[in-house]
């Protein structure tokens, strides 16, 4: 179980990260670009994952990690459920989903 302070902390602590509102929720941002944003109300993440990197984080547990239910969720987009994340997985998440930003950024 992860509380959203710690996960405020775990985004903010990646190199350049910022947070800037993103409709009801923080987003937190690399490069202008979005990685992962939080709702605190619902205790719920999403970060930004390559469809292969999301089955890999939903084959830990489902309950934790998984799919969201639409297109942006067969794009990758991917749901953590604070309640159920360890820091473990929680952290490898964020830094695979910030990896993905900035690995875009520099192709550019």
């Amino acid at each position: 179980m992860v509380d959203t302070e710690t996960f405020r902390q775990m985004a903010l602590a990646l190199p350049g990260v910022t947070e800037e509102p993103h409709f009801h929720k923080a987003s937190f941002r690399v490069n202008k670009k979005t990685f992962a944003t939080l709702d605190e109300v619902a205790k719920l993440a999403v970060v930004m994952l390559t469809p292969v990197d999301q089955d890999v984080f939903s084959s830990f547990d489902r309950s934790a990690v998984y799919p969201v239910p639409n297109k942006w969720g067969l794009k990758g987009s991917t749901y953590i459920a604070l309640d159920n994340v360890g820091e473990d997985i929680l952290n490898d998440a964020l830094a695979t989903a910030y990896n993905k930003v900035i690995s875009k950024s520099k192709s550019k």
